[in-house]
């Protein structure tokens, strides 16, 4: 079983220092913003912001609640992303991460629709653009690190490590913690599983955590589809044939109308500069 990170809720104190080293150490640029009613800024994850903690403010029982919740790729153990790239260029790593290989890419966006979490976002503003999201730090892990994300929470809310071992310390927490979580541990079924576990202190319907994912694994649903991918092409290409056969033969019958009627004018109006001789 490969690394991930499990992230405690009931730690996190929204200061978006994760936001920062996932921008530093992957080099992402700057992104214009603004803030919203709920605080989270920038207010959704694009090509060039990998992670964001989300915000929610509601009322329960006349009791304002606030939660934060990081988001970002929750590195699926069976990816749907890696299941519908025709390029070849997603990859699920032994170590854990869930990579896109940008030399591949040809952004197709097939992953973007395929995933459960809506994680994969598009460059629109490329020429020829890719298909950006969190590495979980893939390079680091290779290196013998943790996460950027990980290394710099200051509260302790992300913790890195063996999924193993992380699912092991999310089971203890929630069964030493005397109520002080809720009894699910986010991630290890939903999806058919992932490296990206999460534990929370209130229900999970105040939080930004997305709800009613499938528990199968969603490669099982999206071969269904990307099976029957051949056999379209092969109508498309078929029926992208038959409209270049019509459309040039159209042409070629304009063109020869054509042809007819200037003949036919030309042999009716002579001239006016010149005699007709016998």
């Amino acid at each position: 079983m490969g690394k991930g990170m499990l992230i405690d809720l009931t730690k996190c104190m929204g200061c978006r220092g994760c936001q920062v080293a996932c921008k530093q150490w992957n080099n992402l640029q700057a992104v214009p913003t603004e803030f919203n009613a709920e605080f989270t800024n920038p207010p959704v994850r694009s090509a060039y912001t990998w992670t964001t903690i989300d915000f929610l403010i509601t009322e329960v029982d006349g009791k304002t609640v606030s939660t934060f919740t990081k988001q970002q790729c929750m590195h699926c153990e069976h990816p749907a992303c890696e299941s519908v790239c025709i390029a070849a260029a997603i990859k699920k790593t032994k170590a854990g991460p869930v990579t896109i290989d940008y030399d591949k890419c040809i952004g197709c966006r097939y992953c973007q629709v395929a995933c459960p979490f809506g994680v994969p976002k598009y460059q629109f503003d490329k020429a020829t653009p890719k298909m950006q999201k969190c590495t979980m730090c893939a390079d680091r892990i290779e290196a013998g690190m943790e996460t950027a994300c990980a290394a710099t929470c200051p509260s302790g809310a992300i913790k890195f490590g063996e999924r193993a071992d992380l699912l092991k310390m999310a089971r203890e927490r929630i069964a030493k913690g005397n109520g002080k979580y809720i009894d699910h541990i986010y991630g290890e079924e939903e999806a058919g599983g992932t490296a990206v576990l999460y534990l929370s202190g209130v229900p999970l319907d105040l939080t930004k955590l997305k709800q009613g994912v499938t528990e199968e694994e969603v490669p099982n649903f999206t071969w269904k589809a990307m099976r029957q991918l051949p056999a379209l092409l092969g109508v498309v290409g078929l029926s992208s044939l038959g409209l270049m056969a019509y459309s040039s033969r159209r042409n070629a019958v304009a063109a020869a109308e054509e042809g007819a009627r200037s003949g036919a004018g030309a042999g009716k109006h002579p001239s006016k500069g010149g005699k007709h001789h016998d």
